[in-house]
């Protein structure tokens, strides 16, 4: 039964719902524009429950649903005949007639029970510029009892035309400390590798939730350190077999790939490495491990951190964004990698 104060920070975004459940001003088009993952279904969904609840109440600071009346009960469990979800014929793209049948049609239907008919559109991206200008004949004159929310992770794909006529919502990175108190209070996680996964979603609070449950990236960010302990004495040869066992995908999963090299594992190991390298500095100049990442990997780290000097994490660092910048550039990814550990041998 998720609610306006289970949402992780998003002031502006709630200050505005809020705002027009308590005046009754309520736009017919919304569009809330996000990173995959960063909880634009959630929101939508909890507004959406809100303007459909028969009794709100003044709860924690906000205009909140009920959670009891029977619309709070049918849009909690997604039989709300006011609540529609736009499922496209295509999973690829939204096409005319979606837009057409399953919105522009329906929507000369009043309401069954609810002073709102609410059109929740995911992916909105994927409309077709055809779609859209079909969306848009019910943009420029809207029943009243009407509300539409879209959402998007790439507001750039939608004609100015569309964007004029809606009140758009973009999601702002939540807080570390926001997300890294919400993995440790609601989810159970551990605070080290709470931080850890807070640092790494770049506050997209979805993205934390996947890398706390995710095992894969748990032996990936294990594996990293015990390949960067081992680095030094192995030559370049032995280092990229380890590092291609490393980066390999998952035995039966099709993944893209360069080289039997995982992208999404070699990018996240890469992020590794920058944040490993971060603690280095950190360790470095205050001898402190409460503020690390890696609070779980300190031996490592003030072992590592004797031998190699500031100037030295500095060209490791600019290593790891050279070699990103080459693999992008198509540059042959076990020769950017090599050339990459080559300058970290050097500096540890």
């Amino acid at each position: 039964m998720a609610d306006f104060s289970d949402i992780i920070d998003q002031e502006q975004m709630k200050e505005h719902m809020q705002h027009g459940l308590e005046s009754g001003k309520i736009s017919h088009a919304y569009i809330i524009s996000g990173e995959k993952d960063s909880g634009k279904e959630f929101i939508a969904g909890i507004f959406a429950k809100a303007l459909l609840c028969e009794n709100r109440e003044d709860r924690n600071g906000y205009h909140e649903a009920c959670n009891k009346c029977p619309s709070c009960i049918k849009a909690m469990s997604g039989s709300h005949p006011d609540l529609i979800t736009l499922v496209p014929e295509k999973p690829t793209s939204i096409g005319v007639d979606d837009i057409r049948v399953k919105i522009r049609d329906d929507v000369m239907i009043k309401p069954y029970e609810s002073r709102y008919k609410i059109y929740i559109i995911p992916e909105g991206e994927k409309m077709t510029p055809a779609a859209q200008n079909a969306l848009l004949k019910t943009l420029e004159e809207p029943p009243s009892y009407i509300v539409i929310i879209i959402l998007t992770s790439n507001i750039n794909a939608f004609l100015p035309t569309i964007i004029s006529r809606c009140i758009v919502l973009p999601m702002k990175p939540a807080l570390d400390d926001s997300i890294r108190k919400f993995l440790m209070e609601q989810q159970g996680v551990v605070d080290y590798k709470a931080s850890l996964c807070a640092a790494f979603a770049r506050g997209n609070v979805g993205k934390a939730l996947n890398l706390a449950s995710n095992e894969r990236f748990e032996n990936l960010r294990t594996g990293t350190v015990e390949f960067m302990a081992k680095v030094k004495n192995l030559s370049i040869a032995e280092a990229m077999e380890r590092l291609h066992t490393l980066l390999a995908a998952p035995e039966g999963e099709e993944k893209a790939a360069k080289k039997g090299i995982d992208m999404g594992q070699y990018e996240d190991f890469m992020d590794v490495l920058i944040f490993l390298f971060r603690d280095f500095l950190v360790f470095k100049a205050t001898g402190d491990d409460s503020h690390l990442i890696f609070s779980d990997k300190v031996s490592y780290i003030r072992s590592a951190t004797e031998t190699c000097t500031y100037e030295g994490v500095g060209s490791m660092l600019k290593d790891l964004e050279i070699a990103r910048n080459r693999v992008s550039s198509n540059v042959n990814i076990d020769l950017a990698l090599e050339l990459m550990l080559l300058g970290i041998k050097e500096n540890l």
